[in-house]
């Protein structure tokens, strides 16, 4: 199963990017269509507006993607993400440069 750290955020309930967003380990199936996060199942669903997972459990919708060095993760607000205690290092040093584990080849 492959693991990579991502930018996540919760989308339902919550105004355009305004809602509670992590910096994360999130592991994903084989297909790349499911991710677990959190305790929680998500799902690759194309189609839906403003968010590309859903909890299939909840169905709440999330964002997931890359985090982005500049730290500009959201299109339309300036939210800061919690980052999670196990990823802190790694993002950190994705920050000042290094690549994030996974993608060292891009």
């Amino acid at each position: 199963m492959a693991e990579r750290v991502m930018f996540v955020q919760l989308k339902t309930g919550h105004n355009t990017d305004k809602g509670p967003a992590w910096v994360s380990r999130v592991r994903f199936n084989k297909s790349w269509k499911t991710a677990y996060w959190h305790g929680k199942t998500l799902h690759r669903w194309p189609g839906m507006f403003d968010a590309n997972f859903y909890d299939v459990e909840t169905h709440e919708e999330y964002w997931l993607s890359g985090p982005h060095r500049d730290q500009a993760d959201t299109r339309y607000s300036n939210i800061r993400p919690e980052i999670d205690d196990d990823v802190r290092e790694v993002y950190e040093a994705f920050l000042r440069g290094a690549p994030l584990p996974g993608r060292e080849h891009g």
